[in-house]
């Protein structure tokens, strides 16, 4: 498989879009006006206790204060408090190396008031984004990533990504690990470690080390809320969690940033620095990779599959639903069953696709077309259990009802960039239907005729979108004209854009409305 890394830059954004194939498969945006990133570490001030959520909200310096959950304090907590407190001014400060252990506490029997008091300064690290009118979600089970590992403070257990089937590779990953870890120190050996070597793994452990040194010694320099340590860009982060032999190059707009991807690269790959390359031309960079056409489809209702066959993909506060669809397929198909296995088996890979690209999340319902054999069921949940593995976000996939519905569940930790631009129709109010203009002249006068008669009124002023006056107005003899005579009444008609096709007001000559 191919893969490419395409950056745009601009002064307040940058876009990465990852392309598999020259498909575009996840499209990730990051603010430079928010400052604020999964794996940041700040020091927080408990703003508000809430008993009855088991929670608090904790001041980071986001506009909206975050959220932390008891289970989210991590059964160590009290020594995190220890040591964090040790960092205050004026105090000489713990080493986590040398440093006992508190009781570990069990965050399910919990209740977060006896650990936590407002005013209270508490370490914490960005698990979520702000989403919506949702702050930022904290956790305080701090953990440092690496290329190769993620070192986890106030733990001493070596863990193995699954991923890695070897059990000679593993007894590699552990002896080394063993060999440099710190007291008190656990680490997380991701399934890149398989091809690094010794020594990489080994300065990776120290690095992330000295990372953890580093970040306590900002709490006697910082009071909160304060930025304890950042993570790096999240084109580097993408860059760490993703790179491998399949990358054929990354391509960025910016010079600053092509700058400081080559200056990662060379430390944790040297010899892949090749592949990162500044882009030169006078076509944006989107428009010169077709990014931009893959991205417009983020936005549609509908996503066109292959022979006719499409899906359809709706929001709703309360979950995301697909349907699946043949088209025109089951004209021409004499086989029900295998048309619809076909259909849904290039859904399947569509959805997944779907699923990364515009980062939905909660429960999905996909709704695909009704297979009669067990075996086709089966034949397509395991292709999608495949066809999702390589969906880094969280995921459960159950297999189809009887009904032939598949729910997904996926982890959401950036906004959705589709619902960042949507707006709720002022015409329709969002169900996609008006009323029909064939009738709105005969709405009109019927009002203006209840003016007249009932209300006694000789005079009205008509506000309507520009081509309802443009109809009002047209002919030898406008309708306008023709309710003046037949209702004895003058009527004004005047113009406002920004009213739908088929709103109308009716205006005194104070311009007071007189029909509420």
């Amino acid at each position: 498989m191919n893969r490419e890394l395409i950056i745009s830059v601009t002064p307040t954004e940058m876009t990465i879009a990852l392309c598999e194939d020259k498909v575009l498969v996840e499209l990730n945006k990051e603010q430079t006006r928010t400052g604020f990133a999964v794996g940041d570490i700040y020091l927080g001030k408990v703003r508000k206790i809430m008993p009855g959520l088991n929670a608090a909200f904790v001041n980071v310096g986001h506009e909206r204060d975050a959220f932390i959950h008891c289970l989210d304090m991590g059964g160590q907590f009290p020594s995190l408090q220890k040591l964090v407190a040790s960092y205050q001014p004026g105090k000489r400060g713990l080493k986590l190396e040398t440093m006992k252990l508190e009781a570990p506490l069990n965050p399910k029997t919990e209740k977060i008031a006896n650990h936590l008091t407002v005013g209270q300064s508490v370490m914490v690290q960005i698990a979520k984004e702000a989403i919506s009118t949702k702050g930022p979600r904290l956790t305080a089970e701090i953990s440092l990533a690496g290329r190769n590992v993620v070192l986890v403070p106030f733990n001493s257990k070596i863990f193995i990504s699954q991923k890695i089937r070897s059990n000679e590779e593993k007894k590699r990953l552990k002896r080394i690990a063993a060999s440099v870890l710190p007291q008190n120190f656990g680490v997380i050996i991701r399934t890149a470690a398989v091809h690094a070597s010794d020594f990489d793994i080994e300065q990776d452990i120290l690095s992330l080390v000295e990372k953890w040194h580093n970040t306590l010694q900002q709490i006697r320099k910082n009071p909160a809320p304060a930025l304890l340590m950042s993570e790096m860009s999240r084109a580097n982060t993408i860059i760490r969690d993703t790179l491998d032999g399949s990358f054929s190059q990354i391509i960025v707009d910016d010079e600053a940033m092509y700058n400081n991807i080559r200056s990662y690269i060379r430390l944790v790959d040297p010899e892949r620095e090749k592949i990162v390359k500044l882009y030169h031309g006078t076509l944006p960079i989107f428009d010169n990779f077709d990014i931009s056409r893959q991205i417009k489809s983020l936005f549609a209702k509908y996503v066109s599959l292959r022979r006719g066959a499409y899906l359809i993909i709706e929001h709703t506060e309360a979950m995301n639903v697909i349907d699946v669809n043949s088209g025109n397929r089951t004209k021409a198909e004499d086989n029900q069953e295998q048309t619809a296995l076909d259909v849904n088996l290039a859904a399947a890979h569509e959805i997944a696709r779907q699923l990364r690209l515009r980062d939905l999340g909660g429960i999905v319902i996909v709704d695909f077309i009704d297979m009669h054999k067990a075996q086709n069921r089966q034949l397509l949940h395991e292709e999608m259990t495949k066809l999702m593995a390589g969906d880094k976000a969280k995921h459960t996939v159950l297999p189809l009802t009887k009904f032939g519905l598949m729910q997904i569940t996926r982890q959401r930790i950036r906004p959705v960039a589709v619902q960042d631009i949507q707006d709720v129709c002022p015409t329709c109010n969002g169900t996609g239907k008006i009323e029909p203009t064939i009738l709105l002249d005969k709405k009109i006068e019927n009002q203006i005729s209840y003016l007249s008669q009932d209300r006694k009124r000789k005079y009205v002023k008509l506000v309507v979108s520009p081509y309802v006056a443009a109809y009002l107005r047209q002919g030898f003899v406008p309708l306008r004209l023709k309710w003046m005579m037949r209702y004895g009444m003058w009527i004004d008609i005047h113009t406002d854009q920004s009213l739908g096709i088929v709103d109308v007001h009716y205006h005194d000559r104070k311009n007071n409305d007189i029909i509420g």
